[in-house]
């Protein structure tokens, strides 16, 4: 009875104060080298730097970051791309999400399970 009057409290406190509940949401962590990105995620960023051209026309479009998962910037900075998978119908799980100038890829992170998680691409 104790914990289910603790858990509203917190419920209550999370709904009176969203950042509270943001606090806890996981963030980009870790980093993966380029050449430790699966050939899939390689060529997508070798498209990436080159401008195109990409294989599907979602490709390029501007991503959210509603998760709040990536560092926080302004709305249009994050921009995400398709990572082919051989295995999927559809576009599969798995992006690279690239801030800033796009061309230039210095800002890049890579998910392969929907935004649940991401890992900074290192060059």
């Amino acid at each position: 009875m104790l914990a289910q009057a603790m858990s509203g409290v917190a419920l209550v406190l999370a709904l009176a104060q969203p950042s509270l509940a943001r606090q806890s949401q996981p963030e980009a962590t870790g980093t993966i080298a380029v050449q430790q990105l699966p050939n899939e995620a390689q060529q997508t960023l070798e498209r990436i730097e080159a401008g195109g051209p990409f294989p599907y026309d979602k490709d390029g479009a501007r991503f959210g970051n509603y998760e709040r998962i990536l560092p926080q910037q302004q709305r249009g900075y994050y921009r995400e791309y398709t990572v082919k998978s051989a295995k999927s119908r559809n576009r599969g799980a798995k992006r690279i999400v690239c801030g800033g100038d796009q061309r230039a890829a210095n800002d890049c992170y890579y998910t392969d399970d929907h935004y649940n998680s991401f890992k900074r691409i290192t060059k």
